[in-house]
């Protein structure tokens, strides 16, 4: 039987008092109380977690700092910012080949054809595709609607107002399967890896836009993770993870299939470096700075 919520809101002083009892070493008081005013306690409380010796009685851990909790909180920030640099030029470069390939093999308005689409998802896609070219701004659009009859403006030009979990729908009821793999070609990867990455992907970018904690979630939609191609990819992933460990692969893997150079791939361990954190809680093998995903790429 459920029981009524009966905690009243407490001050921030009397939030860093509450902390400091049950054992979190705070060296000032006030910064604590500035950090609590404008991250919120219960936001905070994801990042004391792994501190804690006990989650039942919230107790801490000896010689936990205040500091140490918010220096994992900066880290899972800066993460998100890094994933979404590489997930926006990901997408990008997907968008680019969807609108690319539909527009050579089947026409500017192939997203107009009904016939090569799922049609349990094709109405309610182009519904909100509809939706995103209605509401954007981009001179572009406005052009293609004013000087020609066409409902919408062709796939290069609609594929640059598309969320990324739109592109994935319209991607996953593609039908023809020759112009599937076109696109996937370009990342050397299975026509089904690629709708799955996206997906996965789309996911996570939300993840990221909404500001959520990245550094130690569990995902309840994983990626596929390749069986035949790429071969130097597949020993790559930890099979069965649901942490970022793989979704970073994926990353990594598509920077430098889609960036000549690029330092993404340095940014990231650098990122890991500065704030000493322990990576296994994202799945991180034991060695995986030996791997060859994690070396760089030599121009």
């Amino acid at each position: 039987m459920k029981r009524p919520f009966q905690k009243t809101a407490t001050t921030y002083q009397e939030q860093v008092a509450l902390l400091q009892q049950r054992g979190l070493i705070i060296e000032d008081v006030e910064k604590a109380g500035f950090y609590l005013q404008h991250l919120n306690y219960y936001r905070l409380g994801a990042y004391w977690l792994p501190f804690e010796a006990s989650h039942t009685e919230h107790q801490f851990k000896p010689n936990t700092h205040f500091n140490d909790v918010l220096d994992l909180y900066i880290f899972d920030r800066e993460l998100r910012l890094l994933t979404l640099d590489a997930i926006e030029r990901i997408e990008v470069s997907v968008r680019s080949q969807w609108a690319f390939q539909l527009a050579h093999r089947h026409g500017p308005h192939a997203h107009l054809q009904s016939g090569l689409f799922d049609k349990r998802y094709w109405h309610r896609n182009l519904e909100q595709l509809t939706d995103e070219v209605k509401r954007s701004d981009e001179t572009f659009i406005k052009h293609h609607l004013t000087e020609y009859s066409e409902t919408l403006p062709p796939t290069w030009a609609v594929c640059e107002v598309m969320s990324m979990g739109l592109l994935s729908r319209w991607y996953n009821s593609l039908k023809p399967l020759s112009t599937r793999r076109a696109i996937a070609s370009v990342y050397g990867v299975d026509e089904k890896v690629l709708e799955s990455w996206l997906h996965h992907l789309s996911l996570v970018r939300n993840v990221c836009a909404h500001h959520s904690r990245l550094w130690n979630r569990e995902f309840t939609i994983t990626p596929i993770l390749p069986k035949s191609k790429p071969t130097q990819l597949i020993a790559e992933f930890v099979p069965g993870s649901r942490k970022l460990y793989n979704t970073l692969v994926i990353l990594l893997y598509g920077m430098d299939v889609i960036a000549q150079q690029h330092h993404w791939r340095t940014k990231l361990k650098q990122l890991i470096q500065k704030h000493h954190i322990a990576v296994d809680i994202m799945d991180f093998p034991e060695d995986w700075a030996e791997r060859a995903i994690w070396r760089e790429v030599r121009a």
